[in-house]
């Protein structure tokens, strides 16, 4: 299996970097491929109006690696990902980021959108939360957007794991 971690905190040594580094860690061991992203690294621009900043030629305008992010790594990987912190009972900003510009690449005006509908479907995804609230019933809403945006994009959901930790590194304790 093939799988891509976007890790979207802004903290490369943060609780979720750790979560998703030992994911990385087992799935390598069974023999698994991974390929960890930060998201914050890789996806800089907000979603604009695509029927405003669209290029002449159909393609995002957008100068970031978004594209490269989505042709070359995502859409060949069997499973997606997703490592976050909750930061006010939601999903970090990058992330949210990340399926909001799905649109601009699965919208028949970009040239290649039948390259991405077809290779986006028939995943799986999981998701990696990293919280200071040890109360489970805090990250629900993410565990339900994750659900929900697997189920639209045609992903099995195969789980999540939410590790409790406040300072960088403590989630190792959970």
């Amino acid at each position: 299996m093939n799988s891509v971690v976007l890790c979207a905190s802004p903290r490369r040594d943060g609780n979720s970097r750790m979560l998703a580094e030992a994911f990385a860690e087992g799935a390598r061991a069974a023999g698994d491929t991974v390929d960890l992203v930060d998201l914050n690294e890789v996806v800089s621009g907000l979603l604009r109006d695509c029927r405003t900043c669209r290029g002449s030629d159909g393609l995002c305008s957008i100068g970031d690696g978004y594209a490269e992010l989505m042709h070359e790594r995502l859409l060949p990987a069997d499973a997606w990902v997703y490592a976050t912190p909750l930061y006010y009972y939601g999903m970090a900003a990058s992330l949210k980021n990340f399926f909001d510009r799905l649109v601009c690449y699965a919208s028949a005006s970009y040239p290649r959108h039948q390259e991405v509908a077809e290779g986006i479907r028939a995943k799986r995804s999981a998701l990696l939360l990293s919280a200071e609230e040890s109360n489970q019933a805090a990250g629900l809403a993410v565990v339900n957007q994750v659900q929900e945006l697997s189920r639209y994009l045609h992903h099995e959901f195969v789980g999540g794991v939410t590790g409790i930790g406040n300072t960088r590194g403590e989630v190792r304790f959970d």
